[in-house]
């Protein structure tokens, strides 16, 4: 079939080194992610062929082709597509055996916006189909990020001091209610909402029944949603969360119904929590295990929030939480591009990190989080802190310490050795 999309027009993602390294090292790759995140582009410019499982066309001719003869739809000029796999769960097994049986590398990619429970799935494809995650687009993806400041370099304790600009209020609070979504780039303002709405609509209406074929109390998802919202970038119990529509919206949950709807969501990477940084730090100080809670993209929780760029700028108290969102969206991106993991840092004697970097040799990279440049004084002694009290207990001592902010004009280390950058100045 004719391909989905023009190489030329392609807008370059971080993830497209990661993916050439993949196909040419194993035998298909499948890369998950929340829809409309650009999975389908990215994968149709590696590849030379493609077809649309969940393709509407003749009566859905081609999933109906998959679900009779799944080793024909994988028939074509590789790599091929196999676009939304997950409507069709044997494709996953014949994928693989296809693998086995060439013997050769890059044959597939499968893209996939829910994982399906392993029915109908007999293999893990371990060792022939590699797992990449896919986003939507961080500010340097997308533009919106000069990419003067290299997080990896800055994770090394390397930083060229670099005037990188005024940014004003309006624009960071738009930049997270538009999210990092492809087709929202070059939406007018004043409708940058309406796609992470109709995002929602569909997974309540939809996505959430028809991943296991259980039918959902849509009027509790959304409640659920809401509270994730108003709980956004903190370590909230699963309890809390019940305990929170209860206050709020004045209705009942269950905590095992909340656990269960999270797993859903999970699921449909409408949510992607941030893991708590342990023992990594060789330090006997006792450290919380709570994930802090995240949705795929900051712009679901303003559209859950009702929250114009207006509204956000009249309440910076939640404009902090959803901007703290917007960065750990984008230092997640950053920090996978070149093998390092996001996590953040609680222990029970109140010491919090925003971000914890991990990198690829065990070193780490302390991030604290601030909208305003007022704050930054305050998170740089926070940090400083932090850091003497892991040292003083044995732990071993991170390779830098930043503070990331959104309204600083300029890249610099501070005279106690703790950057400052601005959020639109990096990169991965």
């Amino acid at each position: 079939m004719e391909k989905i999309m023009d190489k030329t027009k392609y807008k370059a993602r971080l993830i497209d080194e990661t993916v050439e390294r993949y196909l040419a090292t194993i035998g298909a790759v499948c890369i998950e992610g929340p829809k409309w995140c650009g999975k389908t582009w990215t994968s149709s410019y590696h590849c030379n062929s493609e077809i649309m499982i969940g393709d509407p066309a003749n009566n859905f001719q081609n999933r109906a082709l998959a679900e009779m003869s799944p080793a024909l739809v994988l028939e074509g000029d590789t790599p091929r597509l196999i676009d939304e796999w997950q409507e069709v769960p044997p494709l996953w097994d014949a994928v693989r055996y296809t693998v086995d049986q060439r013997g050769k590398k890059g044959q597939f990619i499968l893209t996939g916006s829910a994982t399906p429970k392993r029915k109908g799935v007999l293999h893990s494809g371990a060792g022939r189909i590699g797992k990449l995650r896919m986003r939507p687009m961080s500010l340097y993806e997308s533009g919106d990020s000069s990419g003067m400041i290299s997080l990896q370099e800055l994770c090394a304790g390397r930083l060229s001091p670099v005037m990188s600009g005024e940014v004003d209020l309006r624009t960071l609070a738009m930049l997270t209610v538009r999210g990092g979504w492809p087709g929202n780039l070059e939406t007018d303002e004043k409708d940058i909402s309406l796609l992470p709405n109709e995002y929602l609509n569909a997974v309540i209406d939809d996505d959430v029944n028809r991943i296991d074929g259980i039918k959902r109390d849509s009027r509790k998802v959304r409640l659920l949603l809401r509270s994730l919202a108003r709980n956004e970038s903190t370590t909230v119990s699963n309890k809390t969360l019940k305990n929170d529509i209860k206050e709020i919206d004045d209705e009942n949950i269950d905590v095992e119904t909340v656990a269960a709807y999270l797993d859903v969501f999970t699921r449909l990477f409408l949510i992607e929590n941030q893991e708590p940084f342990a023992t990594k730090l060789r330090s006997s100080v006792r450290v919380k295990q709570a994930e802090k809670r995240h949705f795929c993209d900051p712009s679901l929780a303003c559209a859950l929030l009702r929250a114009t760029p207006e509204r956000l700028i009249g309440d910076l108290e939640t404009f902090g939480f959803l901007f703290e969102a917007l960065c750990e969206r984008d230092l997640k991106i950053y920090a996978e591009s070149f093998g390092a993991k996001l996590y953040h840092y609680q222990d029970y004697a109140g010491n919090e990190m925003d971000a914890v970097i991990e990198l690829p040799d065990g070193g780490w990279c302390g991030i604290e989080i601030k909208l305003g440049a007022n704050k930054i004084e305050e998170a740089a002694s926070n940090l400083i802190r932090i850091r003497d009290e892991i040292v003083k207990d044995g732990g071993t001592a991170p390779s830098a310490l930043v503070v990331l902010c959104g309204l600083s004009n300029a890249a610099y280390r501070r005279p106690d050795g703790v950057f400052v950058v601005p959020l639109t100045a990096l990169k991965n």
